[in-house]
């Protein structure tokens, strides 16, 4: 596959730093490899992992850190990427970064997590695709995982990153938080080790997957899986420009309709055509496709699909209550004070899926909504209304 020319539309703020090139040929995978410059990465050899739902990986985490841990080790800020981020939450994109960091704005000397008091920790998550062991990466036959790659689980997920605390010699984090996915993984954090976390913020995100959150990534996972250059999984070895990149596309295309509202893609484009292309008949696009577009071969560059569906399957199997008596029982353990944040316009984690959190939650906690046009995706963006929220909570 090969990007057409995409004009007009930019991305996401926070994802700046890897625009495609009209006939530039996509590489099968845009997994971090081995023989790929290591940029601000840090790498931590876990050892052997059993995923839940079966299976055993040797694991090693990438992650970067910001800060100085004190003597005690009781200043560590653990912070949680989604779906499709990395490790790299702050900083330019270069060498080994696709992109630049996504959350700068709100870590860093003076920002609201203050990297002159805090000493801030973000893996990559296990599954993921930069640097952390995952499909792309080779087993010990010198082969990529590929098909073969186990299930995981939000709490297999949250265990790697347990062993990575304890590979760091941090018992107890003064505070996890993330949003979306990295959401989850805070309240996974909150409840199955309710003494290694002394605040949380859950941002954006859910307690368990609904039906409407499943139908959605069921087509998404389709449309990779159906993808011929998917090939079940078995593609690294495929050259430039073959590889499931339509099908990654397709999903992204899906997944970022979900993460904007509609009254921010009709204020936005409305009914306006790309550039001189005329959609009625004559085959062009309207403004609002070009943008999708351009969103699908940017992801294509910079991350891998096998990795989008183990991460995406993990998200669904989510429910913080499950084997716990359900969502208010297991929440109800939650030592940790928490900051509950919501989107105003998020479609896709719904408010009402916030106040259940904050409504479990053993100390009382409220929502804090932040009010949006952009819908979900309003957690990378409004960083004006979140920073003061954040610096307010981490500071009290």
């Amino acid at each position: 596959m090969t990007i057409a020319p995409v004009a007009g539309h930019d991305a996401n703020p926070g994802f700046e730093g890897l625009a495609p090139q009209p006939g530039q040929a996509i590489p099968a995978t845009g997994a971090w490899r081995e023989t790929d410059p290591v940029g601000d990465r840090l790498f931590a050899h876990l050892g052997l992992f059993h995923p839940e739902r079966g299976g055993e990986l040797d694991v090693t985490m990438a992650y970067e850190t910001w800060g100085t841990l004190n003597a005690d080790k009781s200043n560590a800020v653990l912070v949680l990427h989604a779906l499709t981020g990395d490790s790299h939450i702050r900083g330019p994109a270069g060498p080994g970064h696709p992109t630049a960091g996504w959350w700068t704005a709100l870590i860093g000397p003076g920002a609201p997590v203050d990297t002159d008091q805090f000493f801030v920790v973000a893996p990559n998550v296990l599954g993921g695709c930069q640097g952390t062991t995952g499909p792309a990466s080779l087993d010990s036959d010198g082969e990529p995982w590929g098909s073969r790659f186990p299930y995981l689980t939000i709490r297999d997920q949250v265990r790697a990153e347990m062993a990575l605390a304890d590979h760091l010699g941090i018992e107890r984090f003064a505070f996890v938080v993330g949003g979306s996915m990295g959401g989850m993984r805070v309240l996974e954090w909150a409840v199955s080790a309710p003494e290694r976390v002394a605040r949380i913020g859950a941002i954006a995100t859910a307690a368990r997957s609904t039906a409407d959150q499943i139908a959605w990534a069921h087509a998404q996972l389709a449309a990779i899986r159906n993808d011929p250059g998917f090939l079940n999984g078995n593609y690294y070895h495929q050259p430039d420009g073959f590889g499931p990149h339509v099908g990654l596309g397709i999903a992204r295309q899906i997944a970022h309709t979900t993460y904007r509202s509609a009254e921010e893609l009709e204020d936005r484009f409305g009914q306006e055509t790309q550039g001189d292309e005329e959609p009625l008949g004559g085959g062009g696009r309207y403004a609002v496709q070009s943008y999708l577009e351009h969103h699908a071969a940017k992801l294509a560059l910079r991350f891998d699909a096998n990795s989008y569906i183990v991460l995406t399957e993990a998200m669904l199997s989510h429910d913080v209550g499950r084997d716990r008596g359900g969502v208010a029982a297991a929440l109800g353990r939650a030592t940790a004070q928490a900051l509950v944040v919501a989107v105003s316009s998020d479609r896709l984690f719904l408010p009402a899926q916030a106040e259940e959190i904050a409504g479990a939650m053993r100390r009382p906690t409220p929502v804090h909504m932040v009010h949006s046009a952009y819908g979900h995706d309003g957690f990378l963006i409004e960083f004006d209304q979140l920073a003061p929220v954040i610096k307010q909570f981490v500071e009290n």
